[in-house]
């Protein structure tokens, strides 16, 4: 009966699980991509070498995939069942289990992550396949090392992501089915508030880890080896997926600061400061991708800057690393582009009820713009510092062990491209759906939705 309903759910609110499959579906290709390689280098006929490269390539990159990726689905889910929680709480007050609230959010879950994975199949295929010819290519494999697509590819891709998807997902469905029906309708309108002791925790001990790389990379590590920018960019990761985690904390303390200077916008800045600080767990939707490619592009874009800087004339591995370094950034940084857009827009479509309210009480389409526009610039601002610091975890320390100084003189206009990209990004996607969903008929609006 559960999975039943959980496919008539999909069925007919197909809209709100878009993003969901966009995250296990790029999730999937990004990871099992990657994973291939692991294949590859178990395959007959494979040298010493050429296994060496691969499984590096694989165990590195890919760990920074995983990480990255399990944080973006996890994400992704957890808001698609938080903007479900006044549905959840109406299912308790008609006298649905806790378990059969959980069962139906985990299997809508599984549907859709199930679709994800099998349609990201060939794409990872082919992503893998692409991997091998760069690394040919650049001459770090021999021409006749011949593709694998197996065991791993399926287990760490399509596995790993269903296991995130499915983790996530019986997580937040598990917190809303533990609440009293009267508590969930509380908390389905305040929209989020306070955040676990545990994300807390997590959130620190990753920055705390993204620091100890840092440490190590400018004092411990041979400058003069390109494969110190693996620990170096591990800094970036670690520490970016930390202060991701602490997201609804950084909003707080960023909103507290600025609240003053968004007040001078008149009554649309501070609308937009009041519904940051009254739900902070969503506000912070958006900045885990604003961190995540901000740190990814711009550490890893300013760690190879540090190396060409430093060696003029590059040798054939040192330019096929070259190359693995912008699509590996590519890959991972169009990701969290993706995510960032995908968040954006569904928690942006969600308010509708609450921009046709603001509307009933006078307020022009052009104030809720400002007022959308004033609340995404304080996402952007917290992203954008703390990424900034994240990727200044692994660029500094790298350059300081690579050519003795802080930086180098691109670094500056790579961090104004990556900024301006993300900002265009960010509010170009905010603005769009806020002006989509202003077109909404208030009668229709104001509507319980049961389909999106």
């Amino acid at each position: 009966m559960a999975t039943g309903l959980a496919r008539a759910s999909v069925a007919h609110r197909r809209g709100s699980f878009v993003a969901a499959f966009l995250a296990v579906f790029l999730g999937a290709v990004i990871l099992m991509s990657f994973a291939s390689l692991l294949d590859t280098a178990g395959g007959d006929g494979v040298g010493k070498t050429d296994r060496n490269t691969l499984t590096i390539m694989a165990s590195v990159v890919g760990g920074w995939g995983v990480l990255v990726v399990a944080s973006a689905v996890a994400t992704t889910l957890a808001v698609a069942a938080r903007q479900r929680a006044g549905e959840l709480a109406l299912l308790r007050s008609l006298g649905a289990t806790p378990g059969q609230s959980v069962r139906l959010v985990v299997g809508e879950t599984a549907l859709v992550a199930l679709a994800g994975v099998v349609l990201a199949l060939p794409f990872g295929y082919g992503g893998g396949w692409t991997l091998l010819r760069l690394l040919q290519n650049s001459g770090q494999v021999r021409d006749g090392v011949d593709f694998a697509f197996g065991a791993s590819a399926l287990a760490v891709g399509a596995g790993g992501t269903l296991l995130a998807a499915l983790a996530a997902s019986f997580g937040t469905a598990r917190r809303a089915a533990r609440r009293r029906a009267v508590e969930a309708h509380r908390q389905a309108s305040a929209g989020g508030r306070h955040t676990s002791r545990f994300r807390l925790i997590a959130g620190l001990v990753l920055v705390v880890a993204g620091a100890s790389c840092a440490v190590v990379t400018a004092t411990s590590l041979d400058g003069s080896k390109i494969d110190s920018q693996s620990v170096a960019g591990e800094g970036a990761i670690l520490t970016g997926i930390g202060f991701a985690l602490l997201a609804p904390v950084l909003v707080r303390a960023v909103t507290a600061a600025a609240a003053p200077l968004l007040g001078l916008l008149g009554s649309p800045g501070t609308l937009g400061v009041l519904a940051v600080r009254q739900r902070f767990q969503r506000a912070a939707t958006a900045v885990m991708p604003i961190v995540l490619c901000t740190a990814i592009s711009t550490g890893t874009l300013t760690m190879q800057a540090v190396w060409n800087s430093a060696h003029p004339q590059l040798s054939a591995d040192d330019k096929g690393t070259a190359i693995l370094n912008y699509v590996v950034v590519g890959m991972l940084a169009v990701f969290a582009a993706v995510m960032l857009v995908n968040l954006v827009v569904a928690e942006t479509t969600a308010r509708r009820a609450e921009f046709a309210q603001l509307r009933l009480a006078g307020a022009t389409p052009r104030q809720v713009l400002r007022q959308v526009t004033a609340e995404t610039a304080l996402m952007l601002v917290t992203g954008l510092l703390f990424g900034t610091l994240a990727a200044v975890a692994s660029a500094v320390p790298y350059s300081l062990a690579v050519t003795g100084d802080a930086l180098p003189s691109s670094a500056v206009g790579i961090h104004a491209a990556v900024v301006a990209g993300v900002a265009v990004l960010a509010l170009g996607a905010a603005l769009a759906a806020a002006r989509r969903t202003g077109r909404t008929p208030m009668t229709t609006a104001l509507r319980p939705a049961v389909a999106a």
